[in-house]
């Protein structure tokens, strides 16, 4: 049987997936998989040093069945190539016809900066204001945008690229300057490598919310142990991130259990308490979820059914 899908390129998932919708879509997505409406095995990562590995993030949810196949290529920054590069495969999940093959890319680029806002705007304090970006790649750079979107007009992005922070503080209009100076923020995001911490216990404030978002496998961190255990820490799924994320080495060494971190979904659907108060010092550990891709890959196909987006098809 022949097959037909709809070919969706980066440039097109951007220009339809504003930071907003893609906020209030990753926000849904978190709601839903928290209520059992959408499910999602963990991701599946097979490794390949001493480039990188690769990942398989299936997800099921509102008539829609996506896999993401996914890379993480630190090595790349020096060849001039993408760390990420990925596609999602979307099928009918009523008969398993193919639908669509979405960049991958923008996609992951755009839910990991939307559940950055999602998370600041459940976690942090009343009255925050200032936003520390730590790495301003692509993945932060998505994150400051869709920051900036949720209403934070001040920030500092820092970088040990120098020019790549003055790009992007330029673009949102915030400043660019050191780490000390994103750490001083009320918000914090972490958006490096992970192979070495960036957050010291010495860092640490009080009433601060932290996003840290680069840390997305096993045998990476951008906090010190001591400094994540400090924290009351939040994450997106616990199975994941407890192997494969911020809060794998606390776990490991019987720092961190079970009922000490709360899954955002949990309090998004009033199941569990956000902050305390004020003087608090939140964590949310995201290690992206399938379920962050299925709500854009949705809204994407909403627009094509709606006659929104235009995009090629191709024979399979």
């Amino acid at each position: 049987m022949v097959q037909r899908a709809t070919v969706i390129d980066g440039e097109r998932v951007l220009a339809a997936v504003s930071p907003e919708r893609a906020t209030q879509a990753v926000r849904e997505g978190f709601v839903r998989h928290a209520r059992g409406e959408w499910t999602m095995p963990s991701k599946v990562y097979v490794s390949n040093p001493p480039h990188g590995d690769f990942r398989a993030m299936p997800a099921l949810g509102d008539g829609l069945a996506i896999l993401k196949w996914v890379t993480s290529f630190p090595p790349n920054r020096e060849r001039g190539l993408p760390v990420v590069v990925g596609t999602v495969l979307v099928s009918d999940a009523t008969d398993g016809r193919w639908l669509a093959l979405i960049d991958g890319t923008a996609v992951t680029a755009l839910r990991t900066g939307a559940s950055a806002a999602v998370a600041t705007r459940t976690l942090a304090r009343p009255g925050a204001e200032t936003v520390g970006i730590i790495g301003c790649g692509l993945h932060g750079a998505w994150a400051a945008r869709c920051l900036a979107a949720a209403g934070y007009r001040r920030g500092i992005c820092a970088d040990r690229d120098e020019a790549a922070a003055r790009r992007l503080a330029e673009e949102i209009g915030w400043e660019a300057g050191p780490p000390e100076s994103a750490l001083a923020c009320d918000v914090v995001v972490t958006v490096t490598p992970g192979h070495e911490p960036v957050v010291r216990t010495s860092d640490l404030r009080a009433g601060a919310h932290i996003n840290a978002l680069g840390a997305d496998g096993p045998g990476k961190a951008e906090m010190e142990l001591d400094a994540v255990a400090r924290c009351r820490v939040f994450c997106d799924e616990w199975a994941q991130a407890s192997h494969g994320g911020e809060l794998t080495g606390a776990v490991a060494s019987g720092t961190l259990q079970r009922e000490d971190v709360t899954e955002l979904g949990a309090v998004l659907i009033g199941d569990a308490r956000g902050r305390s108060d004020d003087r608090e010092t939140t964590l949310f550990d995201s290690t992206g979820l399938a379920i962050q891709d299925l709500a854009i890959a949705a809204l994407l196909m909403d627009d094509l059914r709606a006659g929104r987006l235009d995009a090629p098809e191709v024979t399979l």
